[in-house]
């Protein structure tokens, strides 16, 4: 197909992806204009917001980024505004794009949303042989319909939609909010400041034995050019490093990067989440891509970034 685009949309252009990735879209399609809405330009939850955005803005290429993100207690507490969000967001937009026109869109699903049982390492042919972790399953079931909408879509009407699934993502522009952060800026917020406060200790959640597998958000980003001038299908590709730690050396390795002294205390009350999440990274190698960031190097930009950030007031905390 031609590669060529007059106008990239992409949306939620606040989160912390887009931070990463508009720069790049930029670099690679020097004569498209990219543009970045977030909500307060367009609500995507408003039932007349998606049409009107594509009228307004008429892109020949989306990039969709616009989610209703949060960790593991967030989501176990607010099931239903996870699913409903996301499954009114995607689905509007995926179908106002079409009817709009655009040549390709592109969007992002997690790997929380393969099945709860599926085993590491865990390949794309796996999407569907069981429901997800419980613990998200409203956020990972609503998000998984974008295969389905991006099948349907494909096969009826010929519309040229990517879904692809970012493992554990990490990096500069993270929510660090304590609430509803992951577990990386969750953990290196509570170091940093307990190194800061003289603490003798601090609380991680869960055993620290499950493993997983973490990408840095540059690598991730680096990625989506290349799927938007050379992927032309509805089946999902893993992006991630492939790479495995539990949860206990990730936090060890947080402790190392921040100068953190004190001890480790683990909440085994709080959940775990699925115990063992390893990514196959096979056909993302067979394309001749990689996320080759190590953890250690990732988290010490991640640091950088957050310090600085911090006193500027441009974190979320």
């Amino acid at each position: 197909m031609n590669t060529e685009f007059n106008k990239i949309l992409v949306t939620g252009a606040q989160g912390f992806l887009a931070s990463h990735i508009m720069p790049l879209l930029g670099q690679a399609f020097p004569s498209a204009q990219v543009v970045g809405v977030g909500r307060k330009d367009y609500d995507l939850l408003d039932a007349w917001a998606p049409e009107q955005m594509f009228k307004d803005l008429q892109p020949d290429c989306v990039v969709h980024l616009a989610a209703k993100s949060g960790g593991i207690l967030d989501n176990r507490h607010r099931p239903a505004d996870y699913f409903y969000q996301n499954l009114a967001m995607n689905t509007a937009v995926l179908h106002e794009a079409y009817r709009a026109g655009v040549k390709k869109f592109l969007t992002l699903m997690g790997g929380c949303s393969y099945p709860a049982k599926a085993v590491s390492p865990i390949g794309e042919d796996q999407m569907w042989n069981g429901f997800p972790q419980i613990d998200s399953a409203g956020y990972s079931t609503a998000k998984k319909m974008l295969l389905v909408q991006s099948w349907a879509y494909r096969q009826q009407h010929g519309f040229n939609s990517v879904v692809l699934v970012p493992g554990n993502v990490y990096g500069e522009g993270d929510n660090f909010n304590l609430t509803q952060a992951h577990v990386i800026p969750a953990l290196l917020r509570k170091y940093l400041e307990a190194k800061e406060r003289g603490q003798p200790e601090i609380v991680a959640f869960g055993t620290g034995r499950p493993t997983r597998d973490f990408v840095y958000a540059g690598d991730v980003a680096a990625t989506i050019p290349w799927f938007l001038k050379n992927y032309d299908s509805s089946e999902p590709i893993n992006i991630s490093s492939g790479t495995r730690i539990t949860i206990k050396e990730l936090a060890e390795t947080i402790k190392a990067v921040t100068g953190y002294e004190g001890q480790i205390v683990w909440d085994t009350k709080q959940p775990d989440g699925q115990m063992d999440k390893i990514y196959d990274v096979s056909r993302l190698h067979a394309l001749g891509l990689n996320c080759p960031t190590s953890l250690r190097a990732g988290l010490q930009k991640t640091l950088t970034w957050f310090l600085r950030a911090r006193t500027e007031g441009r974190v979320r905390l």
